[in-house]
C-alpha cells in the first residue's frame, strides 16, 4: 500500500457529514406538573452556579434542607394552571419553533438537522449532542434562545455543552451563538407583535417591556443583560415610532431576599393605579416562547396585583413563539453560522 493509499484509507472518512448540526436550546421544564417532578427538575436548576452565586456548601444545605422541601409543591401547582394536552408550553412551542427552522432552511438549500435541547430536564444537552454526533455531524451550531445574553441562561448553556463535550474523543467544529437582541428581523417581530395588539386594541397608558430579573450583584460583576435589554426596548421603541413615555422597561421573577435588577414589574403594576394608569400592555421580549413566567406569572399573577390596585384594562401580548416573521428571525441569526 502506497504511502498516498494509507492517507486516503481512513477508517473514520465515512463518519463525515456535510451536514451542519444546528442544536436549538432552551431553559427547560418540569416532565410533569408534579411536586415529585418540580424536586428533580428544581434541585438540578438551582444547583447550577450560574443561577445562584452562594458559596456551594452553604446554598446546597438551604437547597436540600428547605426549598426542596417547600417549594416543589408551590411550583407544581403554577405549572398544573398552564400545563396543557401537548404537555409543557415550553417544550411544545420550542419543538415547533425548532421544526420550523429546519423547514425554512432546507427550503433555502442549506443542508442541516436540527435537534432541540433544554438547558435542565428533558430533552437534555447531552441527548441532544448525541443526537447529531450519531449521524456522523462534525460541524455544530449551539443555537440558545435567549435573545439577551446573560451569564444564568447563555453562559450556562456554553457551560453544560462543554461539560458533554469534554468526554467526547472527538470534538466537532462548535458555533455558539450567544444573543441576537439587535438582530433587526427579532426586532421587527417584536414591534410587529405590539403594532398588531395596538390596531386590534388601541392604544394603552403604558406598554410594560417586562424581562426576566437577575440579582443585581450580576450586573456589578459585568453581566451585560441589564443594558441588552433597555437597548432592546429602545430599538423596538423606535421602530414603531412610539411615544418614550408611553414605554416602561420593568424586570419580574425575583427569589430571595437579595436586591435584584428594579423596576419590579409586581411593584411598578402595583403602583401604577395609584398614578391614575389603568389601562396596560404588557411584553415580555427575553421569553422567545411563553411559559411559566409569562402564562402563570404575567398573564394571571401580575394580572391579579394590577387589577386589585385597582388597574382596570390589562392585556398582555404574547411571546413571539411560532409566527412565521419570528422564525425568519431565528433563520436570519442562523445563517451566517451555516
Amino acid at each position: 500500500m502506497s504511502r498516498f493509499s494509507a492517507i486516503t484509507d481512513n477508517p473514520h472518512e465515512g463518519r463525515f457529514n456535510k451536514k451542519t448540526g444546528i442544536l436549538v436550546t432552551n431553559l427547560g421544564s418540569p416532565d410533569a406538573p408534579t411536586p415529585k417532578a418540580l424536586r428533580v427538575y428544581l434541585a438540578e436548576f438551582l444547583s447550577d452556579p450560574r443561577i445562584v452565586e452562594i458559596p456551594r456548601l452553604i446554598w446546597l444545605m438551604i437547597l436540600h434542607g428547605i426549598i426542596l422541601r417547600v417549594r416543589p409543591k408551590k411550583s407544581a401547582k403554577a405549572y398544573k394552571s398552564i400545563w396543557t394536552e401537548n404537555g409543557s408550553p415550553l417544550i411544545y412551542i420550542s419543538k415547533q419553533q425548532a421544526d420550523k427552522i429546519a423547514e425554512r432552511l432546507k427550503a433555502s438549500n442549506h443542508n442541516v438537522e436540527v435537534e432541540l435541547a433544554m438547558r435542565y430536564g428533558n430533552p437534555s444537552i447531552e441527548a441532544g449532542l448525541e443526537k447529531l454526533r450519531d449521524k456522523g455531524i462534525t460541524r455544530i451550531v449551539v443555537f440558545p434562545l435567549y435573545p439577551q445574553y446573560s451569564s444564568p441562561t447563555t453562559g450556562s448553556t456554553f457551560d453544560a455543552i462543554a461539560r458533554v463535550l469534554k468526554k467526547w474523543r472527538w470534538v466537532p467544529e462548535l458555533h455558539f451563538i450567544n444573543g441576537y437582541h439587535t438582530n433587526p428581523l427579532y426586532i421587527e417581530s417584536l414591534a410587529n407583535s405590539i403594532k398588531e395588539d395596538l390596531e386590534e386594541n388601541g392604544t394603552p397608558q403604558k406598554i410594560v417591556f417586562s424581562y426576566h430579573g437577575m440579582p443585581k450583584q450580576f450586573l456589578d460583576h459585568g453581566d451585560p443583560y441589564h443594558c441588552l435589554c433597555h437597548q432592546t426596548t429602545r430599538l423596538v421603541v423606535e421602530k414603531l415610532g412610539l411615544d418614550k413615555e408611553l414605554v416602561m422597561t420593568t424586570f419580574q421573577s425575583r427569589f430571595g431576599k437579595a436586591e435584584w435588577l428594579k423596576p419590579y414589574t409586581d411593584a411598578t403594576l402595583e403602583s401604577f393605579p395609584k398614578e391614575g394608569i389603568k389601562d396596560i400592555a404588557i411584553i415580555s421580549p427575553a421569553f422567545s416562547a411563553d411559559c411559566l413566567e409569562t402564562l402563570e406569572e404575567l398573564e394571571e399573577e401580575n394580572r391579579e396585583i394590577f387589577e386589585e390596585a385597582g388597574g382596570e384594562k390589562y392585556r398582555y401580548i404574547a411571546a413571539l413563539n411560532d409566527r412565521d416573521d419570528h422564525i425568519d428571525a431565528l433563520c436570519d441569526v442562523l445563517k451566517p453560522n451555516l
